[in-house]
């Protein structure tokens, strides 16, 4: 691993983590876009804070849905204040994709339920439970990747959302994320990239 820069990692939940700590034991920074792995993260961060490595870690690198996660956010906290909302969700995907809902969808849910207090958690199906956000997780064809967030009342509804036309906007963000962190030591994701 002489001589590498820095390691692009996609790979699964179960392997990802000892691909990282690899990596990091070898000195070498790494972008990690593999989600599900969240119950290994704080053994993962410590590995790298330990190592003085670098590593940078994203559920989704394009910088339209970062620019959406931003907003996603602010909207959140606006909208605790209009109980007469509902908050829900859906996300299309294409039909190889494996996980439902999205790492992207599960991000921008907990986003929402860190911004408002009224919503508890999130669930596959609409329990009708106001305090439980539904995911629609759809697959069909060879859509890139759609998510939508929405606020309806009994007498309008608010969208936001971002609709993928490449892959090649994820692609990107990971090499912007492997030259940012190249002389770096930490732990980073996309607002420390993108400065949202």
């Amino acid at each position: 691993m002489a001589g590498i820069d820095a390691a692009i990692e996609f790979t699964t939940p179960a392997t990802a983590p000892g691909n990282i700590i690899t990596c990091l034991e070898y000195g070498v920074p790494v972008v990690s876009g593999t989600t599900g792995w969240n119950d290994r993260a704080g053994e993962v961060y410590e590995v790298c804070r330990r190592m003085g490595g670098a590593l940078f870690t994203a559920s989704n690198f394009s910088i339209g849905v970062n620019i959406l996660f931003a907003l996603n956010r602010q909207l959140a906290k606006f909208m605790e204040r209009f109980p007469q909302y509902r908050a829900a969700m859906k996300e299309v995907h294409h039909t190889q994709k494996l996980d439902a809902p999205s790492g992207t969808a599960i991000t921008l849910a907990e986003q929402i339920m860190d911004e408002n207090s009224r919503i508890k958690g999130w669930s596959l199906e609409d329990t009708g439970d106001i305090a439980t956000l539904p995911i629609e997780a759809v697959r069909e064809g060879e859509v890139k990747g759609i998510h939508l967030v929405r606020y309806e009342s009994g007498v309008d509804i608010l969208t936001i959302g971002h609709e993928a036309k490449t892959r090649d906007a994820f692609a990107a963000g990971a090499l912007l994320a492997a030259e940012f962190i190249r002389d770096k030591k930490g732990v980073f994701g996309m607002t420390d990239l993108l400065k949202l």
